[in-house]
């Protein structure tokens, strides 16, 4: 059972829609389960394959780190131009490699994402679900597609509206294999 989910908010902004949707996903955990916000994506370097040959990046240690720690990974994605922020998908390019023996090869994983857009960042979502497929991910089933959502929180980023609550609840219990 998992025990530690991993969250990753894809957005560099410290008060984004998606960094305050994974505190809404914090107050939906099952019993037992924490959430461990992880903060290092703006000192992800630009991914290069002659750096795997030198030491790791101090950031890409951490990154791998923190995603081996985690029993699973909960990722909320805003949709910058109509797909996965560059700074996410860099993060993921290196988490998959080296190739056969990633951290993120076999790690639970679930999508979910915020976006002032009526459509929730639903595009960014189907995009980095793909990506984390080709990646080796376990991505599970489940969204939760978060849209206008500058009216869809309340002052202790509480999703306001119930059926969302209940979805990501279901979802995040999924992930936690309960």
């Amino acid at each position: 059972m998992t025990n530690t989910i991993l969250g990753i908010a894809g957005s560099l902004r410290k008060q984004s829609f998606n960094r305050r949707l994974l505190v809404a996903a914090s107050h939906e955990l099952p019993a037992g389960v924490r959430l461990a916000p992880w903060d290092g994506l703006a000192h992800v370097p630009p991914f290069d394959e002659d750096a795997e040959d030198g030491p790791e990046p101090e950031p890409i240690a951490d990154l791998r780190a923190a995603i081996t720690d985690a029993d699973a990974l909960l990722i909320a994605t805003p949709e910058y131009n109509g797909s996965i922020p560059g700074q996410l998908k860099n993060a993921l390019d290196w988490a998959s490699r080296p190739y056969g023996a990633a951290v993120l090869t076999g790690k639970p994983v679930a999508v979910i994402g915020a976006s002032p857009s009526e459509r929730g960042a639903e595009w960014a979502q189907a995009d980095l679900r793909r990506v984390l497929a080709v990646a080796g991910a376990d991505v599970r089933a489940g969204e939760l597609v978060v849209g206008e959502a500058f009216r869809r929180f309340d002052e202790h980023d509480r999703l306001l509206d119930h059926g969302s609550r209940q979805v990501l609840g279901a979802l995040l219990a999924g992930l936690a294999g309960r």
